[in-house]
C-alpha cells in the first residue's frame, strides 16, 4: 500500500439520539445518529403490523356494489 494516502483509524464515539454511547473504530471520531438498538421500533418489539388483508377486504366490499 501507498504511504501518507490513507486515513487514520482510531477510537471513535458514536452518539445516539436517545442518549445511548458505542465505542468502535472509524476514520471519524464522533457520530450522531437518530436511532440505535435500543431505540429502534424493530428491535424493541413496538413494532406495529399492518393488516393489508383487512384493508383489501374491506375496499372489495365497499366496492361490490358498484360491479353489477
Amino acid at each position: 500500500m501507498k504511504s501518507d494516502i490513507h486515513p487514520n483509524y482510531e477510537d471513535a464515539t458514536i452518539t445516539c439520539a436517545c442518549g445511548k454511547v458505542m465505542h468502535t473504530r472509524s476514520t471519524k471520531k464522533a457520530m450522531m445518529v437518530n436511532t440505535c438498538s435500543s431505540c429502534h421500533p424493530y428491535f424493541t418489539g413496538a413494532k406495529t403490523m399492518v393488516d393489508t388483508e383487512g384493508r383489501v377486504d374491506s375496499f372489495k366490499k365497499r366496492y361490490a356494489k358498484f360491479a353489477k
